[in-house]
């Protein structure tokens, strides 16, 4: 992680805020006492900040991510927030042109505490204006971030400030409400978490808390920058802006009891499926759900728009796959326009092809898992379809998928990848030889012997329907 102070253009104008009730420009002379901006442009999921001071709480990890530090002022948490152009790497093999907070895209999360008062200032380094929606967050009308509506857009080159007391615990979101089209589609976005200042009814305490955000991009093959444009036919499908297998596994200790804290900003739902286990749903961004309306599920739908707290022990050992049930969002650089060619013959046009384009392969007459396993020539900067490398060999996914590793040696609070697991003998699924009983009898011919005649006895229907 590293920081440098950011030397801001333009005219900054205004007076400074001080508890009042709408997002206001910084003046020139306090740019001075801002929090330094702390950037983090690696995609690795750094370890869970501590909380170095103010009231203790149990941080979170956030998937393919870190947490934003603060300064204590006054009794204040401050927090600095860049708008910037940002580089992220989707997987290994593809970087994209984003925007994002503080060097990456989502930004960091925000963690605070019930009760807590926050100010948060946001410089704006994009070519456009933007502003910051506290998702969920109950607030004075003035720091809701609707550009227009409750403030003044934030102009390239200036700083905003908010502030406000986080009042209720949960999970919760930050992104635009300014060009917010374009803004979330180039990966504007981010966490926050507010943790209950005391022991909560409806909230548990949990060994392992992680987070992320479900996103999408339209990123041609070959190139970098998103289509904003885009309604429904995205071509990655990412976590915190990351495609399997760039995304990291969950590694827990038997035992746990894990939280994982889901937010959709992509333009359709995501069914979250987890093998291997139960869960429930104990919060959405409307705070807790009492444990009386909760029910044991594998899957939970994630709508556009919503978190999703799940919780569940992890108590069976193995590299359990948790991914979106949507197949075609468990793939990279889709194509929508592919015909379908199962059981079509393509050997002779393949021929023909390959004499106007050397090297060109027929694909899909035995359908698509050939992609996994094959070392296709693509564009450069572009990932394949299905890819990640299991144990067995490839595992045949992308996008919205990666592991729960459970494991029984797993060292209490580390959330270090402890490898494949290895399944105990007589634990796997495995060739059929016949070792547990006499394969039927072939006849000399190659066709299995005559069944025995069986008479059945037919009941056909009466002329009458009774009525149906």
């Amino acid at each position: 992680m590293t920081s440098r102070r950011h030397f801001l253009t333009g005219a900054l104008s205004g007076a400074a805020l001080v508890g009042s009730a709408a997002a206001q420009p910084v003046k020139r002379a306090s740019l001075l006492n801002l929090p330094e901006p702390v950037l983090q442009t690696r995609a690795d999921t750094l370890p869970p900040l501590t909380p170095p001071n103010g009231r203790p709480y149990r941080p979170v990890l956030t998937l393919n991510g870190w947490t934003l530090p603060w300064r204590m002022k006054d009794g204040v948490k401050e927090f600095h927030l860049v708008a910037e152009p940002v580089l992220r790497e989707i997987a290994p093999g593809m970087i994209a042109r984003l925007w994002g907070y503080n060097g990456q895209s989502p930004g960091p999360t925000i963690e605070v505490v019930e009760g807590d008062r926050v100010r948060l200032f946001v410089t704006n380094k994009l070519p456009e204006v933007t502003t910051v929606h506290w998702h969920g967050q109950r607030l004075p009308n003035g720091m809701d971030g609707v550009s227009g509506l409750t403030q003044p857009a934030i102009p390239p080159g200036q700083t905003y400030v908010y502030e406000f007391v986080a009042r209720r615990p949960g999970t919760f979101m930050y992104h635009p409400h300014a060009d917010e089209m374009v803004q979330m589609a180039m990966g504007l976005m981010g966490m926050w978490v507010t943790h209950p200042r005391q022991r909560h009814p409806h909230i548990s305490e949990v060994d392992r808390d992680v987070c992320f955000l479900l996103n999408a991009y339209d990123i041609e093959p070959g190139a970098s920058t998103p289509k904003v444009n885009t309604m429904l036919d995205f071509n990655l499908w990412t976590w915190n802006s990351r495609a399997f297998p760039g995304i990291d596994s969950i590694n827990v200790r038997q035992g746990d009891r894990v939280r994982l804290r889901i937010g959709n900003l992509t333009m359709t739902n995501h069914p979250i499926h987890l093998h291997g286990h139960e869960f429930e749903v104990t919060g959405t961004d409307g705070g807790p759900v009492p444990p009386s309306a909760r029910w044991p599920e594998v899957t939970t739908d994630v709508a556009v728009g919503q978190m999703r707290q799940i919780e569940f022990i992890a108590d069976e050992e193995g590299d359990w796959a948790l991914h979106c049930h949507k197949s075609h969002h468990t793939m990279n650089a889709m194509g929508h326009n592919v015909p379908n060619l199962i059981g079509v013959p393509q050997q002779d046009l393949a021929r023909q092809i390959n004499q106007l384009i050397p090297g060109y392969m027929a694909m899909g007459e035995h359908g698509m898992h050939e992609m996994a396993e094959m070392d296709m020539e693509i564009p450069d900067n572009t990932l394949p379809m299905m890819t990640g490398q299991g144990p067995f060999g490839a595992i045949g996914m992308g996008g919205m998928f990666t592991t729960l590793k459970v494991r029984r040696d797993q060292a209490p609070g580390s959330y270090k990848d402890p490898g494949w697991f290895r399944q105990p003998p007589g634990t796997t699924a495995r060739l059929w030889k016949g070792e547990l009983g006499t394969p039927p009898e072939v006849s000399p011919h190659g066709s299995a012997p005559a069944a025995s005649s069986v008479e059945v006895t037919v009941r056909k229907p009466g002329s009458s329907h009774h009525g149906h």
